[in-house]
């Protein structure tokens, strides 16, 4: 249906309008608007679920914690108690976990998304967890009749408050636009990688090469300035030479070098040590079951969980460059 002004206008120049602003909003458009469960609000689900709102999509939500949902709910989000009751009010839901062992709880256990999933809901899976598992968890909703996707995440809580991240999506390619419609309201690069588990896969090998790159920054950066370079001089140095790579140039781990980053933060925020730690201890899993050899992959995981062990649990990755420098000063003690 034409309106009066289109009308008129097709009656003058004899030619067939194009859709008019007047016209309704198709199906399809407002089919798009329709809500969506988003459930762990930490550090990363917290920003991506606010870019949903903020692209018009009304967010359902949860979090086992309380306390994470009160920014996201003053910002328009309907706040529910589980992941259960998400699930039956929403039949697009996005996932973003801390481990293996939360993905599992969320999705299976007693209050969790299968509990009331609806037939034909997409599960998009952003956490980084053991390929293994994704492939469960795909089964388990293909069978209550939903669809499954592992969609983790590189590039960090600034990537995701600005919506730069990286998605790497495994599943059924054909529920692939279905996924890419919200993760590019999330995301500046959403890549197709195969069937259920790839996802996971591109994402550990990501994340080992991270924690190689940023051991490897810290221990550059601490040799120069052992060496009397200033810090700030010898990463610009870097950045216009050979050894540069997204630690020196985008998060270097030495205070006082870059604004912005956890390091010039007491180490707050940011990707936490113990989720490094985990995730180089899944890369460590699948290299052994597939005899892959991953000597400095397997050394970073040591020395992350040593980290841990060490009181830097709680602060952001890039802190191993502080973490070497106690390393230093520890044999100076005991000479004394």
């Amino acid at each position: 249906m034409l309106c009066c002004f289109c009308f008129t206008l097709s009656l003058q120049f004899s030619v067939l309008c194009l859709p008019c602003v007047c016209s309704p909003v198709s199906s399809r458009s407002m089919a798009s608007k329709t809500p969506v469960g988003f459930i762990g609000l930490g550090n990363m689900g917290s920003p991506m679920a606010k870019n949903l709102l903020k692209h018009g999509y009304p967010v359902i939500a949860t979090d086992v914690f309380p306390e994470s949902c009160k920014e996201l709910q003053d910002e328009g989000a309907q706040i529910l108690d589980s992941p259960a009751e998400v699930a039956d009010k929403a039949d697009r839901i996005i996932t973003m976990l801390p481990s293996s062992p939360n993905v599992i709880e969320v999705y299976t256990g007693p209050n969790g998304i299968l509990k009331k999933v609806k037939k034909g809901t997409l599960l998009i899976d952003s956490s980084t967890i053991d390929p293994s598992v994704s492939k469960e968890m795909a089964l388990a909703a293909e069978k209550m009749g939903a669809v499954f996707m592992d969609a983790p995440v590189s590039g960090g809580v600034g990537a995701a408050s600005l919506a730069k991240l990286t998605f790497m999506v495994g599943g059924v390619e054909e529920e692939y636009t279905a996924a890419q419609e919200l993760l590019t309201c999330m995301g500046a690069n959403v890549v197709y990688c195969g069937q259920v588990g790839t996802g996971q896969a591109a994402k550990i090998c990501n994340n080992m090469l991270l924690a190689i790159g940023m051991i490897g920054t810290a221990e550059t950066m601490n040799l120069g300035i052992r060496l009397g370079l200033d810090p700030k001089l010898l990463a610009q140095i870097l950045n216009m030479s050979s050894g540069r790579c997204w630690s020196s140039d985008s998060y270097n781990p030495v205070p006082g070098v870059m604004e912005g980053v956890p390091s010039g933060n007491n180490y707050q925020g940011g990707f936490g040590t113990t989720l490094m730690a985990k995730d180089l201890g899944l890369a460590q899993h699948t290299a052994t079951n597939t005899k892959t050899p991953v000597p400095l992959g397997s050394l970073a995981h040591q020395i992350y969980r040593v980290m841990c062990a060490r009181g830097y649990a709680n602060k952001d990755f890039s802190s191993v460059f502080q973490f070497l420098r106690e390393q230093e000063e520890e044999p100076e003690k005991k000479g004394d």
